[in-house]
């Protein structure tokens, strides 16, 4: 619970107390925490394991939209009004969500304001993410989307060998693409010494390079 950056700054008590209040929902690999169209009452934390949260077209292709790991809250369009769920959030490995229902965080939030502003600096960064994205899958080439998704990566875990978390098919989904396209950028990204492979873990390479890629400075 400290971990979380929702509760910065919250006293041991204050955490112990919000630890037995509210409930935790544990979710087995593959099962669906909420789907697009039912009823929004409230908010969730992940508190171990990983998500993702995706929408899907009428023909059913899915397009996931962010993948959520511990500590991110997620949902909080349930905070603002009673509204319904805008996309489907899905378990990809066990995982344990703690559940705020818009009533009790309400509440929460009267006794200590503090929480609002730690929540709106999560939502400004959430924005940021999808305005990105948004840019990435309109404006980018598949190479460029990858570039720029690895960056994100390196500067998240600070580090220069980052973990994938997710399949590649999961993967493709997110960057908007298919797995048989992201393996052959994958293979010439190795081939032009910008990265290299390690099963799920890509370690960067050519820094530079993989920048300039994402910049559309560069070609493959």
């Amino acid at each position: 619970m400290a971990a979380v950056p929702l509760f910065k700054g919250l006293s041991a008590a204050q955490l112990d107390g919000l630890a037995r209040a509210f409930p935790r929902r544990s979710y087995a690999a593959g099962q669906t925490i909420f789907r697009e169209g039912e009823p929004a009452e409230g908010f969730y934390i992940l508190l171990s394991g990983r998500l993702k949260i995706y929408k899907l077209s009428m023909e059913g292709k899915e397009q996931i939209l962010h993948i959520i790991e511990p500590g991110e809250p997620f949902a909080e369009v349930a905070l603002f009004s009673e509204t319904t769920f805008p996309a489907y959030a899905e378990a990809i490995r066990e995982s344990e969500v703690m559940f705020f229902s818009r009533k009790a965080f309400q509440q929460l939030i009267r006794d200590d304001p503090s929480i609002i502003m730690n929540m709106l600096a999560i939502l400004s960064q959430r924005l940021k993410y999808f305005t990105r994205l948004v840019e990435d899958l309109s404006l980018k080439e598949v190479p460029q989307r990858l570039a720029a998704y690895l960056l994100f990566l390196a500067d998240r875990e600070g580090s220069q060998q980052v973990s994938l978390g997710i399949s590649k098919g999961q993967l493709a989904s997110l960057l908007g693409t298919i797995p048989e396209t992201l393996s052959r950028i994958t293979t010439r990204m190795a081939g032009g010494g910008l990265i290299e492979m390690q099963g799920r873990r890509i370690r960067i390479i050519d820094r530079d390079g993989l920048q300039a890629l994402a910049e559309g400075m560069r070609g493959l």
